[in-house]
């Protein structure tokens, strides 16, 4: 029974010791190059996150840059019916939230300049909708309509 307690200990020991020597040569890494991996590591993020939709100019992602995409006004019609449907869909969402919650909490710090300033963006990202149909005569219907 002591051979199995001292032979355990000996690979806990073992084991103790390879973790610690990984942890400071991953901590000594990030503290030299930690900005540059978080630049990369958003930039990989970024990239691919955002290669579905970088696509505008496409039907369908299937096909290549420019297939199926007619020239001239169309084209750029379609550009923007994309952006648009982004603009007004979750990303209008998503930015409307954002500027609330942080213009309350701005204003909660005493940044009431700030404050103001993301409220008119929240405002501004909640009425958009509304702004672009009425000066652009654009709905996101009228993109599916383009394709």
């Amino acid at each position: 029974m002591d051979r199995v307690i001292t032979a355990f200990n000996k690979g806990y020991s073992f084991y103790t010791a390879i973790c610690r020597t990984v942890n400071v040569v991953f901590k000594s890494f990030v503290m030299r190059h930690g900005t540059a991996l978080m630049l990369v590591l958003g930039i990989g993020i970024l990239a691919c996150g955002l290669n579905e939709i970088a696509t505008a100019q496409l039907n369908d992602l299937e096909e290549g840059p420019g297939d199926g995409v007619e020239q001239g006004d169309v084209r750029l019609e379609m550009v923007t019916g994309r952006i648009f449907q982004l603009i007004e869909g979750n990303m209008g969402s998503l930015i409307m939230v954002m500027a609330g919650l942080s213009a309350i909490v701005s204003a909660a710090f005493g940044a009431y300049r700030a404050a103001v300033g993301l409220l008119v963006v929240a405002v501004g990202a909640f009425v958009l909708r509304s702004l672009v149909d009425i000066f652009f005569d654009f709905t996101p219907e009228d993109a599916s309509d383009i394709d």
